[in-house]
């Protein structure tokens, strides 16, 4: 096969992105360029990440269960106390390593976060992994407009200032590898991780002024009504009923200041807006480079929309981590408070659990659980010369370990040790054949699914059960009723932990709260 005629790969990673945000799964923020990918090509209502941002990326781009690839919370390192180093183990391959030898050209835009060193480089690093080029940074967050921790390679980049947008820069970025690539008649692999819409909630002040008003319905109605358009759109049906309101989060005719919170969701969604017009500049670079019809672009999710409150409770020294003031000046202000208006670069503030619960309709909980709030993805594949099931809603259950054996199998790279399954035939038109269970484990949060039957429970709690097939929202636990299939998926899921290498959360407990992460 001539380099030419290889397929591309793009695959664009949103950051904290809730399973109903865009708008082709149900969402009302505005995403005409993720809409149109969908409609020319497939939706996949049940793919799951692992409930985290750094776990799903290690799982992503090696094709392995996070805790086999020495990130099983985060990136901080816990080896010296018995727990994850938090790096990316050296002898697993990542994706772009594979996809290198076998002639691609290799671009990352955007977030890496999966080295606990984030100061110099070392084996872990993205340009050090297999990537040709790498612009962005390094840990889990930093500012959209001033960032900190800018990278250009292995070159430390200034502090932005002026009309800087963290977001379009790394959009620019990947365009410009699209353009290069294309020109030098090479197969490339672009992987586009975007920090949107992670907190802090930072945005142009017109981004955020074209939402005006849509949030002042709250976040009951609009939960309903994004669940009457998933309805719509095939995206969920009568097994996914529309959980109650989170039960800490009070109706919004309650509310104590509604504006303030309308001004965190609008935030929210013009960071997502605004990832959604980076994205459509990717594909138009691959338009003008007469690439598109032979480029699978993939995009989905990380993990579930994020509940957690700024400053984080459990993290004492979070304002040591931010920067007091903004580089003309300004003093920083952080946290979620009314009198902080959130959007401008001298803010650090987060949206919430009421709209992290919007984000997530029809599910319950979030970020860091794996009950389905926390694990489902909105999923979208487009190859317009590869015979995908076009304008097509897929339910076949997958989950990251699946993404590396897709690629492989679309680029002819050889993938005999990866632990996932090929969704390509599934993305063609043909049923799941493979049966293959699904596992997951997060900071105690553990869950298992075979078929219809999911088992999943909080750290330190019984296994639970639910009937996916009938009730995907997870609201009636079947656990006492069937406690031979709780018994069977438990016992496989014991033994996939021990295989992976899953250290129980008792031990590691008191080293991550002692230690940090």
């Amino acid at each position: 096969m001539t380099p030419a005629a290889r397929t591309n790969i793009v695959v664009i990673l949103a950051d904290d992105l809730g399973y109903s945000d865009v708008g082709c799964f149900g969402g009302e923020i505005n995403t005409p360029r993720l809409d149109a990918l969908a409609a020319e090509g497939v939706r996949v209502t049940s793919f799951y990440n692992t409930a985290r941002c750094s776990p799903s990326r290690a799982s992503l781009l090696t094709g392995r269960h996070p805790h086999q690839t020495g990130i099983g919370v985060l990136t901080d390192d816990h080896s010296p106390y018995g727990g994850y180093p938090g790096t990316l183990r050296a002898d697993v391959p990542t994706v772009a390593e594979r996809l290198k030898e076998d002639g691609y050209a290799t671009c990352l835009s955007g977030k890496w976060h999966l080295s606990s060193n984030t100061a110099e480089p070392d084996h872990s690093w993205p340009t050090r992994r297999g990537f040709d080029e790498f612009y962005g940074i390094m840990p889990g967050a930093d500012s959209y407009f001033h960032p900190g921790n800018l990278w250009h390679g292995e070159r430390r980049c200034p502090v932005p200032e002026g009309d800087f947008y963290l977001t379009d820069a790394v959009s620019e970025h990947a365009a410009g590898f699209v353009r290069s690539a294309a020109r030098d008649e090479q197969p490339f692999f672009l992987y586009l991780a975007y920090t949107a819409p992670h907190w802090p909630l930072h945005a142009p002040e017109s981004d955020i002024q074209a939402y005006e008003g849509v949030y002042d319905r709250g976040w009951d109605e609009l939960r309903a009504d994004r669940h009457r358009r998933m309805r719509e759109l095939g995206i969920v049906g009568t097994e996914s009923a529309l959980s109650d309101r989170d039960p800490t989060q009070p109706p919004w005719r309650d509310v104590a200041d509604p504006e303030w919170e309308a001004r965190r969701m609008s935030t929210y969604a013009a960071q997502v807006q605004r990832m959604d017009a980076g994205i459509g500049r990717v594909i138009d670079a691959l338009d003008e480079a007469g690439v598109r019809e032979n480029t699978l672009v993939v995009f989905l999710s990380d993990n579930g929309a994020c509940a957690e409150e700024l400053p984080p409770p459990n993290a004492p020294h979070f304002h040591r981590r931010q920067p007091s003031r903004t580089p003309d000046g300004r003093a920083m202000s952080i946290g979620n408070r009314p009198q902080i208006r959130p959007g401008p670069a001298d803010t650090y503030t987060s949206y919430g659990r009421a709209w992290a619960n919007l984000s997530n309709t029809p599910f319950r909980f979030y970020k860091r659980w794996v009950h389905e709030g926390g694990i489902a993805t909105p999923f979208i594949a487009s190859w317009p010369a590869g015979g995908l099931a076009e304008r097509q809603v897929v339910n076949d259950a997958f989950q990251l370990t699946d993404i590396l054996a897709t690629i492989c199998a679309v680029s002819g790279t050889p993938a005999a040790d990866a632990a996932g399954v090929s969704m390509l035939p599934t993305l063609r038109g043909a049923p799941d054949q493979s049966d293959h269970p699904l596992f997951w484990e997060h900071v105690g949060n553990a869950a298992a699914r075979a078929g219809r039957w999911k088992i999943v429970r909080e750290a330190g709690r019984p296994w639970e059960l639910y009937d996916m097939s009938v009730d995907r929202s997870e609201l009636i636990d079947l656990a006492d009723r069937r406690p031979e299939v709780v018994a069977d998926l438990a016992a496989r899921w014991d033994d996939w932990a021990r295989s992976v290498g899953v250290i129980p959360w008792e031990k590691l407990r008191g080293i991550v709260s002692a230690h940090g992460g």
